[in-house]
């Protein structure tokens, strides 16, 4: 039953807003799939999400997320596509977005949207940063072509610095020693699930934004399998030991408020293996949790 006096999220989608809003936000669906090494159906992520949004209000408890007005462009038409043949599409359609918007958030999809929607942030490599809130280092080989374990290898491979790199939430029996040793030797800064656990989320994504202060952009991708397996039945790579939903809308809030932060993205999640929309509905929160850190950045 609608109520006038419950502003839904879902309209809030669709376009509606305050008068005078303080920010826009451009939303896209990139619904890759194809880059999946344990396979699934990320592709159904966007419509799922915006699904759920309807049983979301706009009020977080102190703010109107109404504030920000949403740009939703609709789904890339990515699904049938190769991460190699998805890139440039990716890639321009974020960098397209950027000029008309105070920040992009990709909706995925699996995590090979990664290095396109960085590269769509248009920065010289050396001037931009990414924070990463993952179980995985995402530094597989890219021998074979890219694909949602490798997406920081091959922006390391493009010239991203790996100095410029903060991983939070990495995962114990989620990584290889090979590949740790990757990001030790590459400079990457990394948050490990028990650090987070031991000094909190806030300190965590404060510690990691101050790494990267210096730089002009910073996109953070926010790969939904750092959660505790709980939590998250919908992602093939969540374990056992993992973040809250608490954490992440935290995460989501704090990275909205910082100006640097041009771009997001929220991947890992196949609708199909989910469990009473546990995955999917926190996937919508932190798309209202990031527009209400957006909204006090601008105010």
């Amino acid at each position: 039953m609608s109520d006038p006096r419950w502003p839904r999220a879902s309209d809030w989608l669709a376009g509606e807003h305050s008068p005078e809003p303080l920010a826009t936000l451009q939303l896209l669906g990139a619904p890759v799939r194809l880059g999946s090494i344990s396979g699934g159906r990320f592709d159904l992520t966007p419509a799922a999400v915006r699904k759920a949004s309807e049983r979301f209000s706009t009020y977080d408890g102190e703010l109107d997320v109404r504030a920000v007005r949403v740009r939703d462009a609709g789904d890339l038409d990515i699904a049938a596509a190769t991460p190699a043949d998805a890139h440039d599409e990716i890639a321009g359609a974020v960098g397209g977005s950027l000029p008309h918007s105070d920040a992009v958030l990709l909706l995925g999809g699996d995590n090979s949207i990664t290095r396109p929607g960085f590269r769509g942030l248009g920065t010289d490599l050396e001037r931009a940063g990414l924070l990463t809130l993952d179980a995985h280092h995402d530094l597989r080989d890219t021998d074979r072509g890219p694909t949602n374990g490798n997406p920081v290898r091959g922006l390391l491979e493009d010239g991203l610095p790996g100095r410029n790199v903060v991983q939070i939430g990495i995962q114990p029996f989620a990584n290889s020693e090979h590949y740790a040793r990757v990001a030790a030797e590459a400079g990457i800064t990394v948050i490990a699930a028990a650090d987070v656990r031991e000094v909190g989320i806030r300190r965590s994504v404060e510690e990691a934004l101050l790494r990267l202060a210096d730089l002009d952009a910073v996109y953070v991708d926010l790969d939904l399998d750092v959660m505790d397996r709980t939590f998250a039945p919908a992602c093939p790579g969540s374990r056992p030991g993992g973040l809250t939903p608490a954490d992440l809308q935290t995460a989501a809030r704090m990275c909205g408020e910082d100006p640097r932060v041009r771009a997001i993205d929220l991947v890992e999640v196949d609708p199909e293996r989910d469990v009473a929309e546990a995955t999917v509905m926190t996937v919508a929160s932190l798309v209202l949790a990031f527009a209400a850190g957006l909204s006090r950045r601008k105010s």
